[in-house]
């Protein structure tokens, strides 16, 4: 993909376990509750980060793509499916759809989502991809997912070619 810029941002708050990580809420909570408020109150600032990505860049939503990982494929989610102008895709590893109840309320467009993610999954168990597939057919959100068997929490090669693909379909 000779064409394509890939920019990260840095979550909000820094991780205390490791001085140069970050984290967009604090990575010891697990509940719901704790996910949604931290996807409210790290969410605007990472649509804020998007709109001026694109807006430097001159893309049109359409052609640009959000890729997270656990925390970040929550944030891709929640930000990607809730922006007026479809994105050209999601790509999720080891994540969820945090606040799914939410989502028939709050969604403003259907970008199509990639989910992958590990069955010895001990941070996220594989329930959430799950959960997180049957959301967004219940939004009518074109999905595409990957079980990578005996795989913990992380990313395996076939996830990464599948993301590839998807990725290259979306973006050519």
């Amino acid at each position: 993909m000779p064409d394509t810029e890939f920019v990260s941002p840095h979550a909000p708050e820094p991780l205390p376990q490791s001085p140069s990580g970050r984290q967009w809420w604090d990575l010891n909570v697990r509940s719901d509750a704790e996910r949604w408020a931290g996807l409210n109150r790290s969410g605007p600032g990472l649509d804020a980060f998007i709109t001026a990505e694109l807006e430097r860049t001159g893309l049109p939503a359409g052609k640009l793509a959000l890729v997270g990982f656990s925390q970040g494929t929550m944030m891709a989610l929640h930000v990607g499916l809730r922006r007026p102008q479809a994105l050209a895709g999601i790509i999720g590893y080891s994540g969820i759809l945090a606040g799914a109840e939410h989502l028939k309320g709050e969604i403003k467009s259907r970008p199509p989502v990639f989910l992958a993610h590990g069955t010895m999954d001990q941070v996220i168990p594989v329930d959430a991809l799950v959960s997180s597939v049957e959301a967004l057919a219940e939004n009518e959100v074109p999905r595409s997912w990957h079980v990578a068997h005996g795989m913990a929490h992380g990313i395996d090669r076939t996830g990464l070619s599948l993301g590839a693909e998807f990725l290259q379909k979306r973006l050519s």
